[in-house]
């Protein structure tokens, strides 16, 4: 999953997008796609904070391929001991929701997970950035609803559905090994 970068091996980033307080189906969720991910070659970002941010994060520290650095909390204020306890590296902005144009230009691949107005922003910067995203679909938040959609006429991809944190990971691996949906714009 390393890609050569001027002579530099660099791990995938995936970020995880999701709201600060969900329902434990999406929790669970969030916290399997995070050690699926880390176990699959990336590292995982998040927003840092609790969560789906945390399970995504907990899930990933807990992966067998974990190793110090693999979880990244982009914050959005300036306190880095706000970060979820499972975050390795912490990225205090300061920037609020600005923050979010951080985490997403990091990104290999976005995978919304449920999600409220700050997962929205991300999904629509991802989608502005031509990043390739991953919609999960459990009948939750953003993601569900957006899952298969096109945001509009500047990318002929759609936002790919996952129905499974398992088919999350599967589909975030494909995209990043074809960068399918990548348009760098």
């Amino acid at each position: 999953m390393d890609e050569r970068m001027n002579g530099s091996t660099r791990r995938r980033v995936a970020v995880v997008a999701g709201a600060n307080s969900a329902s434990e189906v999406i929790l669970g969720a969030a916290e399997t796609i995070g050690a699926g991910l880390v176990d699959a070659g990336f590292r995982v970002a998040t927003g840092g904070l609790g969560g789906v941010m945390t399970a995504a994060s907990r899930g990933a520290r807990q992966a067998s391929g974990w190793t110090d650095g693999c979880v990244i909390g982009v914050l959005p204020g300036l306190v880095a001991s706000e970060a979820n306890p499972f975050v390795d590296v912490v990225v205090p902005t300061g920037m609020n929701y600005a923050r979010n144009t951080i985490l997403v230009a990091m990104a290999d691949v976005v995978v919304a997970v449920g999600g409220g107005s700050g997962t929205l922003s991300e999904i629509a910067l991802a989608w502005q950035h031509g990043k390739p995203i991953v919609a999960l679909d459990l009948g939750e938040g953003w993601s569900a609803r957006l899952a298969g959609e096109r945001l509009d006429h500047r990318r002929g991809d759609l936002l790919h559905r996952a129905t499974s944190a398992e088919e999350a990971v599967r589909l975030a691996v494909r995209l990043v090994g074809t960068r399918e949906g990548s348009r760098g714009f």
